[in-house]
């Protein structure tokens, strides 16, 4: 069965990095657009970042923008996401998400919303505190 785990999660003071990875067992997603979503205590499911199938483009939130960088491997089945000047205000459980829609064409209004992604891992605690 598919499966998509996170890892790579902790503790960071404001202004360090971190870096998150995620790989998916049970299928090849090669093919498939691969995102981050994160979400805090008491607060809405928000979109981070995502990676198109073929690697070519990737989108962010504006509020990660020039921070956090999404990459894919391929060949390890993972899509990672380097962090990078970290606030108290990124603290959430990160997760990564895979589309259910192959070979998806490139429209940043498709990959906002969670609903668009059919696999979901667990998720990663990541706390920035001092």
């Amino acid at each position: 069965q598919v499966q998509l785990v996170e890892s790579g999660g902790g503790l960071v003071q404001p202004g360090d990095s971190l870096s998150l990875s995620c790989t998916a067992s049970g299928r090849t997603f090669s093919n498939y657009a691969l995102a981050w979503f994160r979400q805090a205590p008491g607060k809405e499911r928000e979109f981070v970042a995502a990676i198109t199938w073929s690697g070519s483009n990737t989108i962010y939130a504006d509020s990660v923008k020039g921070r956090f960088t999404i990459s894919r491997d391929n060949a390890k089945n993972t899509v990672y996401l380097q962090m990078n000047s970290l606030k108290p205000e990124d603290t959430a459980v990160y997760s990564c998400a895979a589309d259910d829609v192959p070979f998806r064409a490139y429209s940043i209004g498709s990959y906002y919303s969670p609903h668009e992604y059919g696999y979901w891992g667990q998720g990663t605690q990541v706390t920035v505190s001092s």
